[in-house]
C-alpha cells in the first residue's frame, strides 16, 4: 500500500486506488463526498467540506486537537473512517454556535481568557460541550477526567477547568 499525505492509504494490495461514495450530515447539513474508504473524517471536513476549525494535532487521537461529536458524543476525527459515520450526525466546532449565538462554553472560554495560541481550543471546547451535556454540574475530577485526552501545550488547564465550571454555573441558571 502506498501511504497517502495524510496518512491514509491511497491503493490496495493491487494498487488500486479504493474510493467511496460518502454521505455525511455535517453541522445539520447533509453532503455526499467521494474519498478514499479508509479516509480519516478529520480529511474530509478539512478539505473536501472546507470545516477548517477541526485541527490536525498528532494524527494517533492522543491530543484531542480533531475533537468532534458524533451523535453528541466526542470522538477523535484523525482516527475515524469517513465510511464510519454514514447517516449519523456530525457537529465540530463551527457547529456549535446557534444563529450566530456562542454557547455557554463558548462565552466561558472568551470570559476566562482561555486560549493562549488557540491551537488546541476547538477540541477543548468541543470536549468541554460533551462533559455539560452528560454532567451538568462536574466535580474537578470529573473535569479532569473528561479532559484528560485534550492537551494543551501552553498549560491553560487552570482556566480550562474555571470555564467549565462557569459555563455549568450558567447553563443550570445560578450565574452569579
Amino acid at each position: 500500500m502506498l501511504a497517502g499525505f495524510r496518512g491514509f492509504s491511497l491503493s490496495n494490495k493491487s494498487g488500486a486506488v479504493t474510493m467511496a461514495k460518502v454521505k455525511l450530515n455535517v453541522n445539520g447539513t447533509d453532503h455526499e463526498v467521494e474519498v478514499a474508504d479508509d479516509q480519516p473524517l478529520l480529511w474530509v471536513l478539512r478539505d473536501e467540506l472546507k470545516l477548517v476549525g477541526t485541527k490536525f494535532g498528532c494524527g494517533m487521537a492522543q491530543c484531542g486537537a480533531c475533537t468532534v461529536h458524533l451523535n453528541g458524543t466526542p470522538i477523535r476525527s484523525c482516527q475515524t473512517p469517513a465510511t464510519a459515520v454514514q447517516g449519523q450526525k456530525i457537529t465540530t466546532i463551527e457547529g456549535l454556535a446557534q444563529n450566530g449565538a456562542l454557547t455557554a462554553v463558548q462565552k466561558a472560554w472568551i470570559e476566562h481568557d482561555v486560549p493562549q495560541c488557540g491551537y488546541c481550543q476547538a477540541g477543548q471546547v468541543m470536549s468541554a460541550t460533551a462533559l455539560l451535556r452528560q454532567t451538568p454540574n462536574p466535580t474537578d475530577a470529573q473535569i479532569d477526567a473528561a479532559m484528560q485526552g485534550n492537551i494543551c501545550r501552553c498549560g491553560t488547564y487552570l482556566r480550562i477547568r474555571a470555564a467549565i465550571k462557569s459555563a455549568a454555573k450558567s447553563l443550570s441558571g445560578s450565574a452569579s
